[in-house]
């Protein structure tokens, strides 16, 4: 360990990451129990010690400039770490009781969140979780949720979001259906292939058009609003279907298919409402969170 590169103080860092959340100097001040004058001092000093600037004034409002975006998730590792050191030093997360609503997709919710539950059993006994297994997005904001895990970046400002992880995606099919209709090629005839569509054909059938693929509807003869049912369509030998690596190698049937096609990449957003801040069991759940999907 370089001890001479850690030049700042961890206070700073705190305020820091406490204005790009909540998007204001007072908002952040309010969250953290001090003044805004003490905010920013503390981001005044930040900026002197590292040598950047790591904010845009505007009156009012702050954003990041494009040095402060990128230090924002190691800073954010950095609050994870401690809030996790804080609560296991104490013992705190040993008492931590009450109910915790997860919003996911149902494939996340069947094949990624369920090995996550050993490790928060370990951590917080007396936690209770909801998982909400539902493709439409859950809105955080009248509660129906309190944490998301989604694919796609929350637009609403009053709403904190962390991009966890970009999983490589791929076609995958069994043997069953290759020695019936083939291994598919990019540069062949796809017409005797099936393809497993996830919700709308059409916009399905836009985006792999997109790969070079020549396909039709007549490719898409099973349609499902549930990637559980689409996965298992699959699994069946009924047809290709893309999926993340994380859970395809759960499932050693399934083999890569189309592999002249680069493996694309789906993006994990954890979201959580301002009350993340204040809720200890929503914090813990939220960082184990975290830590558990971005290996």
């Amino acid at each position: 360990m370089n001890w001479n590169s850690i030049s700042f103080d961890w206070n700073q860092a705190r305020s820091f990451l406490a204005v790009a959340e909540e998007r204001s100097l007072s908002a952040a001040a309010i969250v953290l129990g001090v003044t805004q004058p003490t905010i920013t001092r503390q981001i005044a000093a930040l900026e002197k010690d590292l040598e950047v600037i790591l904010f845009e004034r505007s009156g009012r409002s702050v954003s990041l400039t494009p040095i402060g975006l990128n230090l924002l998730d190691h800073v954010r590792m950095m609050a994870d770490g401690a809030s996790m050191m804080s609560l296991s030093a104490s013992g705190q997360s040993q008492t931590i009781e009450g109910l915790v609503r997860i919003s996911a997709t149902d494939v996340t919710a069947a094949y990624v969140l369920p090995p996550m539950l050993d490790q928060l059993k370990a951590v917080a006994p007396h936690l209770e979780i909801d998982i909400l297994a539902d493709n439409q997005l859950s809105d955080l904001l009248v509660r129906e949720a309190d944490i998301a895990i989604r694919h796609v970046r929350p637009e609403q400002p009053n709403l904190i979001a962390k991009l966890v992880c970009e999983d490589p995606t791929r076609f995958y099919a069994v043997a069953k259906y290759t020695e019936i209709y083939g291994l598919p090629k990019l540069d062949e005839d796809h017409s005797q292939h099936q393809f497993v569509s996830f919700g709308d054909v059409e916009g399905m059938l836009g985006h792999l058009q997109t790969f070079g693929l020549q396909l039709t509807k007549r490719n898409f003869r099973y349609v499902s609003r549930s990637q559980v049912v689409e996965w298992e369509i699959a699994r069946q030998g009924h047809g290709i279907a893309i999926m993340t690596d994380r859970i395809a190698t759960k499932f050693p049937e399934f083999e890569p298919v189309l592999t002249e096609i680069e493996p694309f990449t789906i993006p994990t957003w954890l979201v959580a409402h301002r009350e993340l801040h204040t809720s200890r069991r929503i914090r813990l759940v939220f960082d184990l969170l975290t830590n558990f999907l971005s290996q």
